[in-house]
């Protein structure tokens, strides 16, 4: 692995459409090197129809779906510009790991040394001889990876990369996206894991019904879309919502907890000196902001018309 020529995913008006289904509607967005780039959207929204196109797999309708400017069918040796897993299952049953590597590696002119290398990497040194058929999602999911890494790709497409892994899978699978990254790689993954997206994205594209809706960093796209409350928990809730209401802050008491009280467009300090001054003692006061999952959800459940 090592620092890469910066090489920019683009998608220019693109739109798909099978017969009268339009699977996508006139995106256009960036994705660039040295930043881990999340796809995010709901089942049906487009995503996998985008990623075949920059893959040359479906044709655009119309617009275009560019790597470093160019269709992938215009770039000699592809296989070293883009490595891309779309469906980890796509290996013969039969065919040992090692063997569907070295394939791989042969039909893109990139070295046979870098199979080993490459079963390192993901963490199949010892299962090289045996066949895929054996092999658990989660290590299908990490031969997958390796497939897509075997030409040293400047650009990476991974949909779906942290299906079937287990705790300690996944957290290799976000370190490696980031170590990509931070060579200056452009990586793009998609993943219905709203808490990994969080924990592994810095820039967000979020699409519906085909359609754009956000293309900006992960902390601007959370910030923009909620706002920050404080928690506090009290074996005397009802003095506490009463002493907040004489400060003139507007208070709620928290349907998740019997002891629990939300306090709107106030801080921490401010709700902890009014309870102080009360008298009432706290057992949590802690600012809170909705997560990933749920400005996601939100913002596509009220979005069900934009068909």
């Amino acid at each position: 692995m090592h620092t890469m020529n910066p090489v920019t995913l683009q998608a220019h008006a693109l739109r798909k459409r099978y017969g009268h289904l339009t699977a996508v509607d006139g995106l256009s967005f960036a994705v660039r090197p040295g930043v881990v780039t999340g796809f995010l959207g709901p089942n049906g929204a487009g995503k996998s129809t985008t990623l075949r196109m920059f893959l040359g797999l479906d044709r655009p309708t119309s617009g275009a779906a560019t790597v470093g400017g160019l269709r992938l069918a215009e770039i000699p040796h592809p296989m070293r510009v883009v490595g891309a897993m779309l469906d980890a299952r796509g290996v013969h049953p039969r065919r040992a790991a090692a063997d569907h590597l070295a394939a791989v590696a042969r039909a893109g002119g990139v070295a046979r040394s870098r199979v080993p290398e490459m079963l390192d990497l993901v963490g199949l040194g010892g299962a090289g001889n045996r066949p895929a058929g054996d092999f658990s999602l989660g290590m299908k999911q990490r031969l997958g990876i390796a497939t897509a890494l075997i030409g040293d790709p400047a650009v990476v497409i991974f949909d779906e990369p942290l299906n079937g892994l287990d705790p300690a899978g996944i957290r290799w699978a976000r370190s490696l996206m980031r170590d990509l990254a931070a060579e200056g790689r452009t990586v793009l993954f998609s993943s219905h894991l709203m808490g990994e997206m969080e924990l592994t994205a810095d820039h967000l594209v979020v699409v519906h019904h085909g359609r754009l809706l956000a293309d900006q960093p992960l902390a601007a796209f959370i910030a923009d879309r909620t706002t920050e409350h404080v928690r506090a928990r009290t074996p005397d809730r009802q003095g506490l919502l009463e002493a907040l209401a004489r400060a003139g802050l507007r208070a709620t008491p928290d349907p998740a907890g019997a002891d629990a009280v939300d306090v709107e467009g106030a801080a921490t300090d401010h709700v902890g000196r009014v309870a102080a001054t009360a008298g009432i003692g706290l057992s949590e006061l802690t600012a809170v902001r909705d997560s990933l999952e749920d400005v996601f959800l939100t913002m596509t459940s009220t979005r069900k018309d934009a068909a």
